[in-house]
């Protein structure tokens, strides 16, 4: 229990780096309204958690490697309550349509990302 724990912990740790490293490298390019970084964090933690189970599926079956991945990267690295406060925000901007977009694109998204390479 200790060693998953600990797992969980490094990997969102190592998780929650790189969703800063791609917040800070995607402002860089967009200063608008709509929240491209925390997009880009949530579908590429789909990527990563997509590609984790279709290439290491083997692997993964080991819980201690599916926790540091899964639980701990992916959880360190999305980000459901930033996407729920900025949409939240956009809609109390009076911004319903760019809100309504957000929550279609972020979804969708990421669900197309997890249907290419998750396969069952």
């Amino acid at each position: 229990m200790f060693q998953t724990a600990l797992l969980i912990f490094l990997g969102g740790g190592l998780g929650s780096l790189a969703r800063f490293g791609v917040s800070m490298g995607v402002k860089q390019f967009s200063e608008g309204i709509f929240p491209w970084a925390t997009l880009a964090a949530n579908v590429l933690s789909c990527l990563v958690i997509g590609i984790a189970l279709s290439i290491f599926s083997s692997k993964m079956e080991d819980n201690n490697i599916r926790m540091f991945v899964i639980a701990g990267f992916c959880g360190g690295f999305s980000t459901f309550s930033t996407f729920s406060l900025e949409t939240l925000e956009i809609f109390r901007r009076g911004q319903i349509i760019l809100g309504a977009s957000n929550i279609i694109v972020s979804v969708v998204l990421c669900l197309l990302v997890l249907s290419f390479l998750v396969k069952k």
